[in-house]
């Protein structure tokens, strides 16, 4: 069993963060500090989001404490189903996320799960763009030195994702109209995401990093991924060095099967599950 609790935190930007811990509701001095894994959401993607809940329920029935959170530029509240801030959503970026994230960790066992958090424990866990997040977090310091277990699901290898078409359009434009597919609701990314991508290029390549960081590393991708291809996961597993596993399962889209509502788990994610379960127990 479990408990879930909300909580916040405020960015180095002064962006309030809203999250839930998942706690694991063990006896006696089992209850005390426990190792703890973040989880980050992709892009288009919310905390609450199909197979989290279900994630951050079976990682704290494990044992550990689970922190999954809506990044900043998501543009949405704790129950929101639509993007209801879509000023945040088009002035999102990569460099944003990373600072939403940073901010989370920095904040583990402080105001995050007070008293709740061993700091000498910690993994991440990233969907998708929250794949190259968690990858890029692992390889900075002090999260290099820190973050002891990596997992990682359907995640991008480059933040560079658009075509010389699509670029010349959001310049034209200043800004790139998307849709939403789940909810149809049409979107719009700002002209900072491209120069974010441009200018600091550098600071945001996922190979570099995977060759950098120096947490064990699971790399989990569905073969029939047609969102991010598999071909991705091979190029994460060819840049990392150190302790790594390049896990592959048939079948699988970009989801493992899920869609949101969640309406229960696939044989495609509970492979997934089992695998990330197992990675945290071992190195956490």
């Amino acid at each position: 069993m479990s408990t879930t609790t909300p909580f916040t935190v405020e960015t180095t930007s002064g962006v309030t963060l809203h999250g839930l811990v998942d706690l694991p509701d063990l006896p006696g001095k089992a209850s005390g500090e426990r190792p703890a894994v973040v989880i980050c959401h992709g892009f288009k993607g919310f905390m609450e989001w199909g197979f989290f809940p279900h994630l951050a329920a079976l990682l704290a029935e494990r044992g550990f404490v689970a922190v999954r959170f809506n990044l900043s530029g998501a543009g949405m509240n704790p129950g929101d189903e639509l993007v209801t801030d879509t000023r945040a959503f088009r002035e999102n970026t990569y460099s944003r996320e990373q600072e939403d994230l940073l901010a989370v960790l920095a904040a583990l066992g402080e105001t995050v799960a007070p008293g709740r958090v061993d700091r000498s424990r910690l993994g991440l866990l990233g969907h998708s763009r929250g794949g190259g997040a968690v990858v890029l977090a692992a390889a900075r310091s002090p999260w290099r030195e820190r973050v002891r277990a990596l997992v990682t699901w359907a995640a991008i290898a480059q933040v560079d994702r658009y075509s010389p078409e699509q670029k010349e359009e959001w310049r034209r434009l200043g800004e790139l109209p998307v849709t939403h597919a789940r909810t149809g609701q049409p979107l719009a990314l700002g002209i900072g995401l491209l120069e974010d991508v441009e200018r600091r290029g550098a600071e945001l390549d996922i190979l570099a990093a995977a060759r950098e960081r120096t947490a064990p590393w699971l790399i989990v991708h569905g073969e029939g991924d047609d969102s991010v291809p598999a071909e991705e996961a091979r190029r994460l597993d060819a840049a990392a060095g150190g302790e790594k596993e390049l896990l592959l399962i048939p079948g699988a889209d970009h989801t493992f099967g899920c869609r949101h509502p969640f309406a229960g788990p696939t044989p495609q994610l509970i492979q997934a599950l089992n695998a990330t379960q197992r990675w945290f127990r071992r190195h956490l």
